[in-house]
């Protein structure tokens, strides 16, 4: 078995003001916790990776193949593998949530500054 406390996560700052800290994990899935802080966003990009979350508290606009999406507390999504897709805190509280990866992904290559060209429509 596999548990981490709130006391073991370390954030990582990704992206200016988008952090990340890994939660339990497994060999075919993967949990990161989120913090977008306002005004942040996350950088457009796709993976492999099937993408699926909780807002717990915040919100955010996600950026999904060229349309704008909100999401608010208590919503839940999936971005299926190989979508663009990005995000965006346009409110005046921290958004945070949960999401889970699989296959496990460690961290993502937008977090590493490499950039990925924007998607059709967003002002990126």
């Amino acid at each position: 078995m596999n548990i981490v406390t709130e006391d073991d996560r370390d954030p990582t700052e990704v992206a200016q003001d988008v952090f990340l800290s890994d939660l339990a994990g497994g060999e075919r899935a993967s949990m990161k916790f989120w913090r977008v802080e306002p005004g942040a966003r996350l950088p457009v990009h796709d993976h492999e990776n099937e993408q699926v979350g909780f807002v717990i508290s915040g919100t955010l606009t996600a950026l999904v193949e060229g349309e704008e999406r909100p999401l608010r507390p208590g919503d839940s999504y999936v971005f299926p593998g190989g979508e663009r897709h990005g995000a965006e805190n346009r409110g005046d509280e921290p958004a945070v949530g949960i999401g889970v990866l699989s296959p496990p992904r460690e961290e993502p290559d937008w977090g590493k500054g490499e950039r990925e060209p924007p998607i059709a429509g967003s002002d990126d």
